[in-house]
C-alpha cells in the first residue's frame, strides 16, 4: 500500500510517498503562505510522485470527536471545518491541504490523523481545568494537547531502541510541547485548551498568567485582537530576543539573548520534571523536532538541571547527535536520546491500521 502524507505546516505543504515497509518513495515540499495551496505548482508536484494507494492528511485537531484516524467523507469534511474555531490559526491550513489533494486525486481515498488524538486518553486529572461544569460541558473546555502524532511516533521509537514504558518526550520546534507517557499511552502534556498553553516557543509566549491578560484587557491597554496577535506572534523568543530563530539566538551574546534562553530552558526543566511526576518516574528522556534534533546546546542546558532524575548526557555523545542517537552518559538512571521527528511515518502507520 503506497501512502501519500501530507503534512500542513505554517507557510509548507510536504508530501511523502512512503511504500510498505516505509521506504520513502518520494518526496516534495511546496510553499503554502497563509495555508494557500497552489493548484499549479501541486499537480506538478503530484505528477512528480509514484501515484498513491491513499492519502494520509495531519489535521491538527479532532476534538472530543475523533480519537483516532478516520476516513474523511462529506460528514467527516463538515465536522472538521466545525472544530476551525477551536483552533483558528492552525485547522485552515490542514483542511486547505487536504480539499487541495482530494481536488487533484479525486479517486484516491483520503484518512484524516490527529494530532490531539494521542492525548485524548488523558487521565481526568490531567485533561480538566478547574472551571464549572456547566462551562466545562458547554463550550468543550479541557485540555486537548497537541504535536501528538510526533510525540507518539518518539515514544514508540525510543521504546523499541530502550525498553522503556516510563518516557518523556520533548518536541521542540516552532511550536514546542512536552508529553508523558506510560506505557505507550498519553498521561499529560503541556499544551492545553490551544497550542498556546505551555513552554516557551518560537513566536507564542506559552503559559502566562489569566489574570495578567485579563488586567490588559480590562484597563484597555491593548485590543482583544491586538492581544491575540502578541501572544501568537509577537512573543515567546521574538519577543524576549528580537528573533524567533534557535539558531541565531545561540550565536549570539548579549543580555536579552541570555535571557531568553534561561527563560525557555527554566520552562522546558520544569516541564520536564512535571511530566516525570505524571509518568510516576522516568526511564527515558527523548528529544525531537528542529530545535530537539539540531540544538545540542539546549539538550545540554536543560539536562543539566536534571541531574536529581537520574539524567546526564555525554558531551562528547550529544555534540556528535545525528538521526536517532543516545545520547545519555554511561551509568545514568534515565537513557536520553535524540529521536529523529518522523510524523510521516506515524501517519502512514495510522492509515494502514485504519484500511487494513
Amino acid at each position: 500500500m503506497r501512502v501519500l502524507v501530507v503534512n500542513a505546516g505554517s507557510s509548507s505543504v510536504k508530501l511523502r510517498v512512503l511504500g510498505d515497509g516505509d521506504e520513502l518513495l518520494g518526496e516534495h515540499d511546496l510553499d503554502a503562505p497563509r495555508s494557500e495551496v497552489d493548484r499549479e505548482q501541486l499537480t506538478r508536484a503530484l505528477g512528480d510522485l509514484p501515484e498513491p494507494d491513499v492519502a494520509g492528511h495531519r489535521i491538527v485537531h479532532g476534538g472530543t470527536r475523533f480519537r483516532d484516524a478516520v476516513r474523511v467523507d462529506d460528514d467527516v469534511l463538515g465536522a472538521l471545518r466545525e472544530l476551525t474555531d477551536l483552533a483558528p490559526l492552525h485547522q485552515p491550513k490542514s483542511l486547505a491541504a487536504l480539499e487541495a489533494v482530494t481536488r487533484e486525486l479525486p479517486g484516491v481515498p483520503a484518512v484524516a490523523c490527529f494530532d490531539t488524538a494521542f492525548h485524548a486518553e488523558l487521565p481526568a486529572a490531567a485533561a480538566t481545568y478547574a472551571l464549572p461544569a456547566e462551562l466545562r460541558e458547554r463550550f468543550g473546555l479541557r485540555r486537548y494537547g497537541f504535536h501528538g502524532l510526533s510525540h507518539a511516533y518518539a515514544a514508540r521509537r525510543a521504546a523499541e531502541l530502550t525498553g522503556a514504558a516510563r518516557i518523556v518526550t520533548c518536541h521542540l520546534g516552532a511550536g514546542a510541547s512536552l508529553a508523558a507517557v506510560r506505557d505507550g499511552r498519553s498521561v499529560d502534556t503541556t499544551m492545553g485548551f490551544t497550542p498556546l498553553e505551555g513552554l516557551v516557543m518560537a513566536t507564542r509566549s506559552g503559559s502566562v498568567d489569566p489574570g495578567l491578560v485579563l488586567w490588559l484587557l480590562e484597563r484597555g491597554r491593548v485590543t482583544e485582537a491586538q492581544l491575540a496577535e502578541v501572544l501568537e506572534h509577537g512573543s515567546g523568543l521574538l519577543g524576549l530576543a528580537g528573533t524567533a530563530d534557535m539558531r541565531e539566538l545561540l550565536a549570539r551574546d548579549d543580555a536579552d539573548a541570555q535571557l531568553a534562553l534561561d527563560v525557555y530552558v527554566h520552562r522546558l526543566r520544569a516541564g520536564i520534571a512535571a511530566m516525570a511526576a505524571a509518568t510516576e518516574g522516568l526511564e527515558a528522556l527523548v528529544f525531537t523536532g528542529g530545535v530537539g534534533e539540531r540544538a545540542p546546546e539546549v539538550r545540554r542546558r536543560a539536562a543539566g538541571g536534571l541531574a536529581f532524575l537520574g539524567v546526564r548526557v555525554d558531551d562528547a555523545k550529544n555534540a556528535a547527535a545525528a538521526g536517532d542517537a543516545e545520547i545519555g552518559a554511561g551509568g545514568a538512571g534515565v537513557r536520553t536520546l535524540v529521536i529523529a521527528a518522523r510524523e510521516d511515518l506515524e501517519i502512514a502507520r495510522q492509515v494502514r491500521g485504519l484500511l487494513r
